[in-house]
Formats: C-alpha cells, sequence, structure tokens
C-alpha cells in the first residue's frame, strides 16, 4: 500500500510475483482505450455507500464521512519518457480502479476524494469496499514511522553498521513501535487485551505501585482500568509520559516516552530483587 508519491508505472509493471497493491492515483494517466483516469468512472453507476471515521490531519478535525464507492476495470499504459528505455516494460498494464468520494461532507470542509489504482479484481461493491478498507490501514503506518524516526527511537541517528547488525536494531525497533501502537489503540480498554500483550505480568507488582504514586484525588486523576489489562498499563506509560489526564488523549509518543521511562524503572525494581 501508498500513497500518491507510489504511483510510479513500474511499480505496477514490475512487481513480484504474489505481490498485490493498492496506490493512491496521482497523475491522470491517458489509458489504453484513450480515456483520461479521471473521466473513466464518469457513466459509471454508484456500487454501494461506505461509512468511515476520518482521523484529524492538518488543518482537519476527527470526522464520520459517508464515501460514495464507484469501481471498473482499467488498462494504464507505459510512459512515454524523452531518452527512457522501456523495452524492459510491459506495454499496458490490467489494474482495478475505485474511486471513493465523500458525499455531504460538513461545509467548508474539503470532500475526500480517493482515487485508488490496485491489482486485486473490483467487479462489485464488496470489492470496492474491501480495497477501501485496506486502503485506510495505511494510517496506521504513519505513526509508525513517527514513532521509529526522530521523535521516537530516532533509527535515522543510527551509526550501526548496515547489514545483519542494523537490520537486527530495525526489527528490535519496529517490535518495540509496535506495541506503543498497541496501547496508542487500546488506551480506551474497548478490545479489553490483557496487559501481556506488551508486559510481563512479573512487572504488575512495580507497575500497580507505580501506579499508586501516579494517582491524584481527583477522578481524571486515578487509573479507570483494572489492573492486568493493556489499558492498565497504557494509562501507567501515558502519565510517566507526561499525560495530566485532563486533555484530550495521550498520542503515540507521549506513551513512547513513558514507555521508556517505565522500562528503566522496572530495570531498577529488577535489579533492587537481587541485592
Amino acid at each position: 500500500m501508498a500513497d500518491r508519491e507510489g504511483d510510479v508505472y513500474e511499480t505496477f509493471a514490475l512487481r513480484p510475483p504474489g505481490v498485490d497493491l493498492i496506490i493512491r492515483a496521482q497523475q491522470d494517466r491517458t489509458l489504453a482505450n484513450g480515456a483520461l483516469l479521471s473521466r473513466c468512472l464518469d457513466d459509471a453507476p454508484e456500487l454501494g455507500r461506505e461509512t468511515v471515521d476520518l482521523p484529524a490531519g492538518p488543518g482537519r478535525r476527527a470526522r464520520t464521512a459517508v464515501l460514495a464507492l464507484r469501481a471498473c476495470p482499467i488498462e494504464i499504459k507505459a510512459p512515454k519518457r524523452p531518452g527512457a528505455d522501456n523495452a524492459t516494460l510491459p506495454a499496458r498494464v490490467a489494474l482495478g480502479f475505485v474511486e471513493a468520494r465523500e458525499v455531504d461532507p460538513p461545509p467548508g470542509v474539503e470532500p475526500a476524494h480517493w482515487l485508488l489504482l490496485t491489482t486485486h479484481a473490483t467487479p462489485d461493491f464488496a470489492a470496492a469496499r474491501q480495497i477501501v478498507s485496506w486502503y485506510r490501514q495505511r494510517w496506521t503506518i504513519e505513526p509508525l514511522f513517527r514513532i521509529m524516526k526522530t521523535q521516537g527511537f530516532d533509527i535515522e541517528a543510527s551509526r550501526v553498521e548496515e547489514g545483519g547488525p542494523f537490520e537486527n536494531l530495525v526489527a528490535a525497533t519496529l517490535i518495540a513501535a509496535v506495541q506503543v501502537l498497541q496501547m496508542a489503540r487500546e488506551r480506551d480498554g474497548a478490545a479489553e487485551r490483557p496487559l501481556t500483550d506488551v508486559f510481563s505480568l512479573d512487572d504488575e507488582p512495580a507497575m500497580a505501585a507505580i501506579c499508586a504514586q501516579l494517582e491524584g484525588q481527583t477522578a481524571r486523576q486515578r487509573n479507570p482500568h483494572a489492573p492486568r489489562t493493556l489499558a492498565w498499563g497504557a494509562w501507567i506509560c501515558a502519565r510517566l509520559g507526561g499525560w495530566t489526564g485532563y486533555y484530550g488523549k495521550p498520542g503515540p509518543i507521549t506513551l513512547h516516552r513513558g514507555r521508556l521511562r517505565l522500562m528503566q524503572i522496572l530495570h531498577g525494581y529488577a535489579l533492587a530483587q537481587l541485592v
């Protein structure tokens, strides 16, 4: 899956066997039949509508949107680039094309409008709906990279030699970043995930002591979740990361900072048991 920067002909034409793609269109291509990509669905019927939650973004509040879905099969042509060698590229590639357009957006708000190119077939509403659902999972990747990069683990600053050692470091960082995202998604306790998704039950006594120190006198300063739940552990990390409990929900970076501090405390606690 990729956003518009992934809309490159070679991405589709040279994809490895067994790999499928969903990429948001950036270019208004001329198709093999002479039609423009942006106009090829003008006469296509609406397949159905899907209600989705759109997350907040720069200058945009989170909201619920109703999307009208349309789809059709297309063939894109190899681009003509001066001086480029297109001999190794197929002249055309067959793809599925899905349009998701927001219906009745709030006044003054730019409507959501996604044009999605995919190697999956899109014959009906169920298939188009699945493509949109998969594309929306891309939003999980952005906070994951944010945790791994400068604001989080700062993996770009690593001076570890490339190859095996660096790959091991990236893999360990990825696991830690996924654990932070697990806490962010479970901070309200909706899925009732256990503490052991991220922490060990051996950590619970120390975490309970830390929790007691972090809790205040007001209801919003007390951990509302049951012990041994991931939401309970996420609340502790959020407070250690600087969240007061009063303003919004703790984000991934706050949880990441709190988790790092918690791991330091847990390490000290484990050493104290050996003395």
